[in-house]
């Protein structure tokens, strides 16, 4: 006890949080013990659905014959549009989006009808049963289609800044050209899944594996044609969602609890990984045509680009998306004079939705690549280029959509990066290599990332919470997250257990619950942790203020003199047990729970002029890849890689490094051997483990470097950390990168290869014989 009756112990010597604490659910996963939506016991009497889809791209339902469909063994019921009691609909923004195919089917696996029956597999086995006869109609089928046609779901979108046609006429040189950049499914381990149980009073409980329960709870309401009050949803965790449980859980719930109302049983729908990858959207693939103006050092002076995105057949979330693809083609780098354009093309293809990045990384992928080029047609180390036009930190620091970059730590962060990998050095060595090696070539990248955190839409940032502190001094938190592996619920954990100055092992989480707090937004734009552990900890607040009065009255002193450390009260020289205390606030009726709320401040955005300030702070990254490509077979390893990622004050490093490494894999799973692939007859081929290739753990590198940047946000976050959730998907632009930069060295780096993403092995012998004719035809000229 020091001088002032102060506690010696303070929370400057102990917290619980920016500690590497476990996932709170790490032991129930690696014992099986954890709970998810199928695992959950089924109630008597429940039946299981399963859906019937259409197998043409684009047609004119004539007539379905359900004959064989009915006298299938354990069939309960066969349910269409028309049965369903209120609004067939489940598009998150624009109303375009059936839950059930009505008249008109516009890509090949949207679900026309619902079967219920015993068991799933019967449910299964007799919706192929139906005998749907068609009249079809011209589809389109990718994003350069739907250009050409001006087929659009949304009106295309358009920022600019400054005057690009004349800083084009004064740009000493130009680079044009196109890229295609293809989608990836979010492959999520657990499926697509809804359980819907009748309740009394017309009431429903959907038990959801979704990000956003307070949507499904819209959704089913609307469907039901009844008030949200009848709807509970709940979701206590998901085997991962990456963005496609955001909006595309709905159709899920929708479809079960129209089901379950219709039978007045309970209905299960689950989703094999067949039906999950027909049906579901994906990220959206993007298409881009180019061209940048830049002076003979390599500073781009103006930048013109148009991106057109493979929609699918509605809106989704195509709009946002397309949005913060505009407001990330800068990534990194200052443009003085651009003209920024993207347009989400109608296709019939799955109506494509959220993943991890959210049109992000589509975006900055653009101008990585185009500076890419620049440094090629210069002679020069791309990263020198990508340093020359980095966001200085006075000038030269405001977007293309007008918010200042008030946290500018790129120049520190590369730096350390550049020195820590030992980029120079390696450079020398990949090029003594390369000169030596005619079928094995290596090749280097470095690339940075800047990526804004709040959701575009601005009502959207906002969280709520409740707190209970129970007489035994255990405490239970309720908040408006949804976990899906990315430990949301154990840093907001860690939050409320530093807020009362207790143990962790004090603190649980209960599932998500539309019941518990209302009126939640989507966990995503990498808010989870942002939004939610701000709301509890504006509730855990509350009850310690109420306990350092009650405390204060009991022991003298003032309240604001009260400490909480380390599960003991500190009060005018009393150490009070933190249980015992809370056994006597309850005993003098003091409130031991309490609501939380917290809206991110000093945000704006105006969608018709594309500016304002979209963003609360901005996370930045980089890392160095380096590979090795075989020419003559297009195969490729990567050898190192090392990342070094801005979490600002990380809230739970162990997770938020767990999180970078996962991101890094995916993103270089998305740009390297993820394909998604339709025929002709616009038929997804790829909708399987066996023909869709998700990266493995021979894919990682054996030389696997992550570290987190020392720094702390200059936004009042939560404890003042950063996101961490999508930023890091950019890192691996290097790998893509450090590939074309291995195919360049094939004609000594003076050809830009054409390489398309994803860079699988076809991708990266047809960029290899681009260059190996390129070199022949200026040696024959």
């Amino acid at each position: 006890m020091n001088d002032a009756g102060s506690p010696a112990l303070t929370k400057a010597d102990w917290a619980q949080v920016g500690l590497g604490k476990a996932h709170e659910s790490a032991r129930l996963h690696v014992l099986g013990q954890a709970d998810y939506t199928d695992d959950i016991a089924e109630v008597r009497g429940t039946l299981h659905a399963a859906l019937g889809l259409s197998s043409k791209a684009h047609a004119r339902i004539l007539d379905i014959d359900f004959t064989d469909v009915l006298a299938s063994r354990g069939v309960r019921a066969v349910l269409t549009a028309k049965d369903i009691p209120g609004t067939n609909d489940c598009g998150p923004i624009i109303h375009d989006d059936p839950i059930l195919a009505d008249g008109l089917v516009q890509y090949i696996g949207q679900p026309i009808f619902v079967v219920v029956a015993d068991s799933h597999d019967l449910a299964r086995r007799a919706a192929k049963k139906a005998k749907v006869s068609y009249e079809e109609l011209p589809a389109i089928l990718t994003p350069q289609a739907a250009r050409a046609a001006g087929s659009f779901v949304l009106p295309p979108m358009r920022l600019t800044r400054g005057d690009a046609e004349t800083a084009f006429e004064r740009a000493p040189n130009r680079v044009k050209g196109e890229l295609y950049v293809g989608g990836q499914e979010q492959f999520y381990l657990e499926g697509q899944i809804s359980y819907a149980i009748p309740q009394e009073n017309d009431g429903m409980l959907v038990l959801c594996s979704t990000q956003h329960p307070s949507e499904m709870q819209h959704v089913v309401a609307h469907a039901l044609n009844v008030h949200s009050h009848n709807i509970v949803v709940e979701c206590r965790r998901m085997g991962g969602g990456f963005g496609g449980k955001e909006s595309q859980s709905a159709l899920w719930a929708a479809c079960a609890s129209v089901a379950a109302k219709r039978l007045n049983r309970a209905v299960k729908l689950r989703a094999d990984r067949d039906d999950d990858m027909m049906v579901t959207g994906k990220r959206h693939c993007f298409h881009y045509l180019y061209e940048v103006g830049y002076d003979d050092s390599g500073r781009i002076v103006a930048a013109k680009v148009d991106m057109v995105s493979r929609a699918g057949f509605s809106a989704d979330l195509s709009g946002p998306v397309a949005t913060r693809a505009i407001c990330h083609f800068d990534n990194t780098y200052y443009l003085s004079d651009c003209d920024i354009r993207a347009a989400a093309g109608k296709t019939n293809t799955q109506s494509n939705t959220a993943f991890r990045g959210f049109g992000g990384p589509q975006g900055a992928i653009a101008i990585e690549y185009i500076i890419d080029e620049i440094a090629r047609n210069l002679g020069k180390d791309a990263l020198d280029i990508r340093k020359l036009n980095f966001y200085d930190k006075i000038d030269r620091n405001v977007t293309p959509y007008g918010q200042p970059v008030v946290d500018n730590v790129i120049h520190e962060l590369v730096g350390q990066l550049e020195e820590a990998s030992e980029y120079r050095a390696r450079r020398q060595a990949i090029e003594a290599y390369n000169k030596t090696s005619p079928v094995l070539k290596k090749g280097l990248a470095l690339t940075p990332l800047k990526f804004g955190i709040a959701f575009n839409v601005t009502h959207l940032n906002q969280a709520g919470a409740l707190v209970h502190v129970y007489v035994d001094g255990s405490i239970l938190v309720n908040h408006g997250g949804t976990e899906m592996g990315q430990g949301v619920n154990t840093k907001v954990m860690q939050v409320v257990a530093h807020e009362l100055g207790v143990d962790l092992t004090r603190v649980r989480i209960a599932a998500t619950n539309t019941s518990k707090v209302a009126n939640t937004s989507a966990t995503a734009a990498s808010t989870g942790a942002d939004l939610n552990g701000k709301a509890a900890q504006d509730a855990a607040r509350q009850i310690r203020e109420r306990l350092a009065s009650f405390a204060a009255k009991q022991f003298g002193g003032a309240a604001e003199d009260v400490r909480f450390v380390a599960d003991t009260v500190f009060a005018n020289g009393q150490e009070i047990p933190f249980g015992e205390l809370v056994a006597k606030a309850y005993l003098a009726r003091v409130q031991l729970w309490s609501d939380g709320f917290y809206a991110t401040p000093n945000l704006h955005w105006d969608p018709k002029t594309m500016t304002g300030n979209p963003f609360f702070y901005f996370a930045y990254g980089a890392a160095v890849s380096e590979v090795v490509i075989d020419t003559l077979t297009g195969e490729w390893k990567l050898l190192r890689a090392d990342a070094l990622y801005d979490a600002g004050k990380s809230l739970n490093p162990a997770i938020d490094i767990g999180q970078v490494e996962g991101a890094f894999i995916q993103g270089m799973g998305w740009l390297t051997t993820e394909e998604l692939w339709w025929n002709a007859q616009g038929k997804l081929m790829t909708h399987a483990p066996s023909t869709y290739k998700i990266p493995g753990v021979s894919d990682c590198p054996e030389a696997f470097t992550v570290r987190l940047f020392e720094n702390s946000n200059v936004a009042d976050s939560i404890h003042r950390s950063k996101a961490v959730g999508e930023p890091p998907l950019l890192l691996p632009f290097s790998v893509f990168l450090a590939i074309r930069d291995a195919i360049s060295a094939v004609g000594e780096h003076k050809v830009n290869p054409p390489l398309r993403a994803p860079a699988t092995s076809e991708a990266i012998l047809d960029a290899v014989s681009f260059v190996e004719n390129a070199v022949r035809e200026t040696k024959a000229a």
